[in-house]
C-alpha cells in the first residue's frame, strides 16, 4: 500500500480533493455555468465515474506497482490506465473465480504468519487483487468511451419538432483528458414527430418516457448516432467540426447546440511538470493535500438559424444549420466555438501562496477562479 510520503499517495489525495471540490461546485445553485440543473446533474454523474476510477486505481497499487500519469501535459492518468481498468472490469468475474474468498485468504494469512514468522506478501497481494476486482466489477467507472444517453425530451414550440438533450463522454487517448459532451438535437423524422408531438403542439402525454434513456431516443437512428459520437469525439476536433459533421450525417437530426466540457489540466506539487510557475509556488504550500490546482474549459457552439431544405426535380438538399462562431474573439475562433469559459478550482491555502508570490493574476488571467475552503466553494474572487 502507499504511504503519505509516496508520490502516488499524494497524487491520489490531491485528485480526490479536486474532484470532490468540483462536485461541491456543481451542486451550488450559484455556479455560473450551471443555470440549468440538468447540466450540473449530468456533469456530476461523470465526475462520480472519475472518482470511482481513481479509487480503483489506488486500490490496484496494492498488487500492481505501475501507475503512470501525464506529468508534462494533462496531469491525468495516461490512456493505458483507462484501457486496463476497462479490461479489468470486463474480466473481473472470471478472475475472481480463481482467487479464494476473503475469509479463506485471512485464515491462510494468519496460518502463514504463525508458521513462517514473517508477513505473507503474496497472500496480501491476492487479497488486494480480490478487493480491487470486486470494486471494479460492481463500480461505474470512467471508460474509454461512454455511449450516449437521452436525459431530456421536449418539443420546440416554433418548429413543432421533438428535441432531445443527449450526453456522452470519452477519455481522449492523445491528450489524456476526460471530455464530456452535451447536445440539444431536434428530430424531424416523421415517426418521432407523430409519436411525441401532441395535438396541442406540446410533448404528448400518451407517451411515457422513462428518462434517462440509453442511446438516442429515436430507435431507428440510435445505433448510427452511437457510431457517430464514438468517431467524432476526439479533442483534436473542434465543437464546430463535430456539430457540422452531425448536421451533415443525419438529414433528420438538427443540432441546435453542442457543449463540450474539457476537464484538466490538473496540477499537483512535486508531481506534474506542465507549468513551472505553478509548480514552484505549489511546492511551497505547507499542507501537501492543498497543493493542487484543477482547471476546466466549457466550449459551446450553437445554431443561429436553419437553412430550409430544398426539393427539386433532379436534386434535393436537406435542411442545414448555420453555426455561429465568434470571430471577434480570436480564442473563440481558434477553438471553433460561439463562446467558451475557462475555470480554475484551487484550495484556499494554494491560492494564498500564488497571490503572495505575485503569480495569481498572471496564472488566472482569463479564468473564472473558484476557491475551495472548509468544504465550500467561493467564486468570483
Amino acid at each position: 500500500m502507499t504511504s503519505p510520503a509516496d508520490p502516488a499517495a499524494r497524487y491520489f489525495e490531491a485528485i480526490r480533493a479536486a474532484l470532490s471540490g468540483l462536485e461541491i461546485f456543481m451542486r451550488d445553485d450559484r455556479s455560473p455555468l450551471y443555470r440549468h440543473g440538468i447540466v450540473a446533474k449530468v456533469v456530476a454523474e461523470y465526475i462520480a465515474r472519475l472518482e470511482k476510477s481513481f479509487a480503483c486505481w489506488e486500490n490496484r497499487l496494492g498488487f500492481m506497482d505501475k501507475f503512470r500519469i501525464s506529468r508534462a501535459e494533462s496531469g491525468f492518468p495516461v490512456y493505458q490506465n483507462i484501457l486496463e481498468l476497462e479490461n479489468d472490469r470486463r474480466t473481473a468475474g472470471k478472475r475472481l473465480a480463481g482467487i479464494p474468498e476473503p475469509g479463506e485468504l485471512r485464515v491462510e494469512m494468519a496460518d502463514f504468519i504463525l508458521r513462517h514468522k514473517e508477513f505473507p506478501s503474496a497472500l496480501q497481494k491476492s487479497m488486494a487483487e480480490r478487493l480491487y476486482l470486486e470494486d471494479v466489477k460492481d463500480g461505474v467507472v470512467f471508460g474509454p468511451f461512454m455511449l450516449a444517453q437521452t436525459a431530456k425530451v421536449s418539443v420546440n414550440p416554433k418548429t413543432f419538432r421533438p428535441y432531445y438533450l443527449v450526453h456522452w463522454a470519452t477519455f481522449d487517448g492523445t491528450a489524456n483528458l476526460p471530455l464530456i459532451y452535451m447536445a440539444t438535437v431536434e428530430d424531424s423524422s416523421k415517426a418521432m414527430v407523430e409519436q411525441l408531438v401532441g395535438e396541442d403542439g406540446k410533448l404528448s402525454e400518451k407517451v411515457e418516457i422513462p428518462l434517462p434513456v440509453d442511446g438516442l431516443l429515436n430507435p431507428e437512428l440510435a445505433h448510427r448516432f452511437d457510431d457517430f459520437t464514438e468517431k467524432n469525439s476526439a479533442y483534436t476536433l473542434s465543437p464546430a467540426t463535430i456539430a457540422s459533421n452531425l448536421d451533415k450525417d443525419f438529414a433528420e437530426l438538427h443540432p441546435k447546440q453542442l457543449r463540450r466540457i474539457v476537464l484538466g489540466p490538473f496540477y499537483t506539487a512535486g508531481i506534474t511538470e506542465h507549468n513551472s510557475a505553478v509548480a514552484d509556488v505549489l511546492s511551497k504550500v505547507r499542507k501537501q493535500e492543498n497543493a493542487w490546482l484543477l482547471t476546466w474549459t466549457i466550449q459551446e457552439i450553437y445554431s443561429k438559424g436553419e437553412r430550409p431544405g430544398r426539393k427539386g426535380l433532379w436534386s434535393s438538399e436537406p435542411a442545414s444549420e448555420e453555426f455561429y462562431i465568434n470571430t471577434d474573439d480570436l480564442e473563440a475562433a481558434r477553438q471553433g466555438v460561439s463562446s467558451y469559459e475557462k475555470h480554475a478550482l484551487v484550495p484556499h491555502e494554494a491560492y494564498q501562496a500564488l497571490y503572495a508570490a505575485g503569480e495569481a493574476q498572471k496564472i488566472f488571467l482569463g479564468y473564472k477562479v473558484h476557491i475551495l475552503s472548509k468544504g465550500r466553494v467561493i467564486s468570483d474572487v
